[in-house]
């Protein structure tokens, strides 16, 4: 039974996006690498150059006199024709799409509070939005917006993994480095086609969202983050032993209950992810929650970072004598961005037998 053009042609944008997405996520690691970085700077750097022809073309074709455009018009379009309008096109929207689809899984794994979650999911519901715009493209006010959003978006990441700092000053930096790109390249771009004030919004939109800790703190990528007692340093593993979920809550594999005799410490350990060169400072925020007055931070403790352990660099703090109720860490950067969230509920009493104990190496 043979298949309808139209059919399968309905059908190719669904088609696209799970391969281009399943061959992004089987091919960028659970770090951010140098190579997934340049890959994603020769996504750009294309992009960029279609864009430019594109301005070329149509800035040529505007010159044209009416009467060559009506006959052209008149004429039956070959298939070789409708590939010459149709190409480039095609080809922006999978530059576009690599692009989106590469930096979503990158924030994705890099968020672990809601709002920082939210932000990413935008990024997926524009990868999603994408595979149906294809007829969209040759409105340039809309190419610039998308373009200028790769572009800050993608120097946000480059930024920091050149210099190896996470301030925020490299953030703005590079915020304001891909809109002058954008900016620069539409005034090269012959006509000048499109409008920039869409670049220029989501240039300011990205400015307000940062300090407001909507997005996450990339390059630093979230590996792992435990809470436990008898925390062990042992060579190149750190242990902590864990209490064991009941078998009826399956999805998860440890409790969300952590059972302290008293006097006993509570440690919590933490595993993030940066890129080689990279040295800063993490902090453990540990709070409590009171009914009155919400999450009140009882202590927060630093220490060193060092990039590139494949494993993720490795911290811990502890503490003593803790009350009863619902607690949380959160790892966080000197600035106050947010890296791992980690809640718990505390139980004053007597540790569990050993066989609903487990010790994780980390």
């Amino acid at each position: 039974m043979k298949i309808k053009l139209a059919t399968l042609r309905a059908y190719l944008p669904a088609i696209a996006f799970f391969a281009g997405f399943l061959w992004d996520a089987l091919t960028i690691g659970i770090s951010v690498g140098s190579l997934d970085l340049w890959m994603l700077s020769g996504y750009l750097a294309g992009a960029a150059g279609i864009l430019w022809w594109l301005g070329h073309r149509h800035h040529a074709l505007a010159a044209i006199v009416d009467e060559d455009v009506a006959l052209t018009a008149a004429r039956p379009a070959s298939f070789w024709s409708i590939c010459w309008e149709r190409a480039p096109f095609l080809l922006l929207q999978f530059l576009f799409g690599g692009i989106f689809s590469a930096l979503f899984i990158l924030y994705f794994k890099s968020s672990s509070h809601l709002s920082a979650v939210l932000w990413s999911l935008s990024l997926g519901g524009l990868l999603i939005a994408n595979e149906f715009i294809d007829d969209k493209y040759h409105r340039f006010t809309l190419t610039w917006a998308l373009f200028g959003l790769c572009a800050m978006l993608l120097f946000n990441f480059l930024l920091p993994y050149m210099v190896g700092s996470i301030s925020a000053v490299w953030f703005y930096l590079s915020t304001l480095a891909g809109t002058v790109f954008t900016l620069w390249l539409r005034k090269k771009t012959p006509g000048c086609p499109g409008r920039v004030a869409p670049i220029l919004v989501i240039a300011a939109l990205l400015a307000v969202a940062y300090p407001l800790d909507l997005i996450p703190p990339v390059p630093l990528v979230k590996r792992d983050i435990k809470v436990g007692r008898n925390f062990e340093h042992t060579a190149n593993e750190f242990r902590l032993t864990l209490e064991k979920a009941p078998w009826w809550v399956f999805w998860r594999e440890f409790s969300d209950e952590v059972h302290v005799a008293a006097g006993e410490r509570l440690y919590c350990v933490s595993a993030v992810f940066a890129p080689r060169g990279l040295n800063t400072r993490l902090y453990h925020r540990w709070e409590h929650y009171d009914v009155k007055r919400g999450w009140l931070t009882i202590s927060r403790i630093g220490f060193g970072l060092s990039g590139g352990r494949s494993g993720g660099f490795r911290g811990y703090t502890y503490r003593q004598n803790m009350g009863a109720g619902q607690w949380r860490v959160k790892v966080e950067t000197e600035n106050g961005r947010t890296v791992a969230t980690h809640t718990f509920n505390v139980v004053t009493d007597v540790p569990p037998a050993q066989d609903k104990v487990t010790v994780l190496s980390l």
